[in-house]
């Protein structure tokens, strides 16, 4: 099974991704699913899971959310309840487990993506050894080596902010069933494998300034 395990939709603030143009885009890159993982927040997750099951799609929407931690972010897969941000990565690891959460590190050696760094210790089910946004692949180096030597599996998602780069990059996950239930268990149990390309340079580029005007328009706003 191919799952995009880090995608961002229009419920993310830095993300413009419609719910149906995701949806199509996977569809035609040949996904079994992926997961909607918005910044502290489940509910474009639940509201996409919901629009591909009302379409009758043969994809699965796995809702997720990717929580901001006083260290860094954190994927948390299959939970309905926000995770409250800005607590310490092991209180925000331990409310996702009592919500029944899949915990995934993504890009923790990125700096600029609030990587979390070292993830020695934590109660983490795994690690995101490919994240095609890095615009340099130094990060995912990294972040396979420490794995690696942790016995952590590692897993890869697009990142992606907009509809097009859904599924560049992907994981393979090791399930015969194409469900909720058996994709995250086969998650947790280690039954995967990274893939996919890197995003091209001119479109992480892009975003890149695009974040930059955002973070330079909410300064200039609080200062008026």
């Amino acid at each position: 099974m191919k799952f995009d395990l880090h995608v961002h939709s229009e419920y993310s603030k830095d993300s413009k991704s419609r719910h149906d143009d995701i949806l199509e885009v996977a569809r035609k890159k040949g996904l079994d699913g992926f997961a909607i993982c918005d910044h502290d927040t489940v509910e474009g997750g639940l509201a996409c899971e919901k629009k591909a099951l009302d379409l009758g799609l043969e994809l699965t929407v796995i809702p997720g959310v990717e929580v901001t931690s006083s260290k860094g972010h954190i994927l948390v897969l299959g939970i309905r309840q926000n995770i409250e941000p800005f607590l310490n990565p092991e209180e925000t690891i331990e409310r996702a487990r009592k919500l029944g959460g899949t915990v995934i590190v993504p890009h923790p050696f990125k700096r600029s993506s609030h990587g979390i760094g070292s993830f020695e210790g934590l109660d983490i089910d795994a690690v995101e050894v490919f994240n095609s946004r890095c615009l340099f692949n130094k990060a995912n180096r990294k972040a396979t080596i420490e794995a690696k030597r942790l016995g952590i599996p590692g897993v890869a998602g697009s990142d992606s902010h907009i509809p097009e780069m859904v599924g560049q990059a992907y994981t393979e996950i090791d399930t015969s069933e194409n469900n909720l239930k058996a994709v995250l268990e086969a998650i947790r149990e280690g039954k995967v494998a990274p893939a996919g390309k890197n995003t091209p340079t001119p479109i992480i580029l892009k975003q890149m300034s695009g974040s930059a005007k955002r973070k330079i328009k909410k300064k200039l706003f609080r200062k008026a």
